[in-house]
């Protein structure tokens, strides 16, 4: 079993982890308005392993984006625990995400000038959750428990796609965040690596993280102990087991 370096950030809540309440968001372009999502109501408990598929413009992507506070809903409410996330301001959003929700791109976005362990180590800078001294310590862990301690001092550009995928996770784990957002993980993976990236979320999701991964894959999204399909900015499809 995956031992993960424990601290005290978790959040504690006595109903669902996360909770949407109608939420709706419109794009502007230039042939009109687009909605993205359509009335979106939705109960996430903490420690599920849930993935969300759609096809390319279904809204699944734009999902994450308001469960991540990365995009705002054009109206409704998103509660993350006690957190009222749509009613952040800018930079409060960014020092909530930082502390509250690890995110892996499907493109990775580790910084090409820094070494894995201060990739790693950057979210902990950013929030200073943790002493200094320990900081290079707990990466350091973390890269360990994607299985790349021996790569710490690499550039990304020097390791596989894979290898840097499980270095963006260790980076998405390094405040200890409730939740991991994930969109497109495997994407740009191969089908040996992608397996092993599935099987690490599904250790995380054992030891209480809740896990939301948007997927294209139905084959990994069959992993997920709850599936939601979107269509046309709404959920037609929700199952669990």
């Amino acid at each position: 079993m995956i031992a993960l370096p424990q601290t005290a950030n978790t959040l504690q809540t006595d109903t669902q982890l996360i909770r949407l309440v109608q939420v709706v968001k419109t794009f502007q372009s230039g042939a009109g308005v687009f909605h993205a999502l359509r009335g979106i109501n939705l109960e996430i408990a903490q420690a599920q392993f849930v993935s969300i598929m759609g096809k390319s413009g279904s809204g699944k992507s734009t999902l994450i984006n308001m469960l991540t506070g990365i995009d705002r809903p054009t109206s409704g409410e998103i509660y993350i625990a006690d957190t009222a996330v749509h009613r952040l301001s800018d930079s409060d959003v960014a020092r909530w995400r930082g502390e509250t929700v690890g995110v892996v791109f499907q493109f990775f976005q580790l910084l090409p000038a820094l070494s894995l362990l201060e990739n790693v180590r950057l979210p902990m800078d950013f929030c200073d959750l943790f002493p200094r001294a320990e900081r290079s310590e707990r990466a350091m862990a973390l890269l360990e428990l994607v299985g790349l301690a021996d790569e710490a001092h690499k550039k990304p550009a020097q390791l596989s796609g894979g290898k840097q995928q499980c270095a963006a996770i260790a980076r998405a784990l390094a405040n200890d965040p409730p939740i991991i957002a994930t969109d497109e993980p495997t994407g740009n993976l191969d089908s040996a690596t992608a397996n092993q990236v599935i099987g690490l979320f599904e250790k995380l999701v054992e030891q209480g993280k809740t896990v939301i991964m948007v997927t294209h894959d139905a084959e990994v999204a069959q992993r997920a102990v709850r599936r939601i399909q979107i269509a046309d900015g709404q959920i037609v499809s929700d199952r669990s087991g």
